[in-house]
């Protein structure tokens, strides 16, 4: 789930910004320090938003640069449990598929890709024993998340299913509704 969130943080302005204006120092030092940040409480950061506030600078005595309290909005990514995301096959592989989710990717184990048996093909796909449905590199889809772990804080791990009504590639879910039609 994507969230717009704010913060109050205190942001050092080194002499070499000093020649900007202070919203623009401070939000060249927020952008600097949130990229890539990653957190379990609030998530993956897609992009500094906005500044809010600027609190009073103060200078420290032998560092030389401005610090600032600052109230700011972020836009974050928080995957939560039973979500349900759609993405794009990204890769394939003889134990599952990965799934690029926007700013992360999460892995579908190949007995979580569809309910059949499921094999490993040469061409790199994933296909149903009767079904025969297949699952390609570019196919996009609608999975459930199952399992987060942030064991690697810089890279949370994502489980993902989609063996359930309503999840697979977006063409199966299309028949699946045209046949409930009927």
């Amino acid at each position: 789930m994507f969230y717009k969130i704010e913060l109050k943080d205190h942001i050092r302005v080194p002499p070499s910004l000093f020649s900007l204006p202070v919203t623009e120092a401070i939000m060249k030092r927020i952008r600097k320090k949130y990229e890539n940040y990653v957190s379990k409480e609030i998530g993956i950061v897609i992009d500094v938003l906005a500044v809010k506030n600027i609190g009073e600078g103060i200078v420290i005595p032998g560092d030389g640069a401005s610090y600032y309290d600052t109230n700011f909005e972020l836009l974050t990514f928080k995957p939560e449990i039973q979500e349900v995301l759609y993405g794009e096959i990204k890769e394939i592989a003889d134990f599952g598929a990965f799934m690029t989710i926007g700013p992360i990717d999460g892995m579908i184990h190949i007995s979580q890709t569809m309910d059949d048996f499921v094999s490993f093909s040469k061409d790199k796909t994933l296909q149903g024993k009767e079904s025969k449905k297949t699952l390609r590199v570019g196919d996009r889809c609608r999975a459930r998340l199952v399992a987060i772990s942030y064991k690697d804080i810089a890279n949370p791990k994502l489980g993902l299913t989609m063996r359930q009504s309503g999840l697979g590639r977006l063409d199966w879910i299309e028949e699946e509704i045209k046949k409930g039609k009927k």
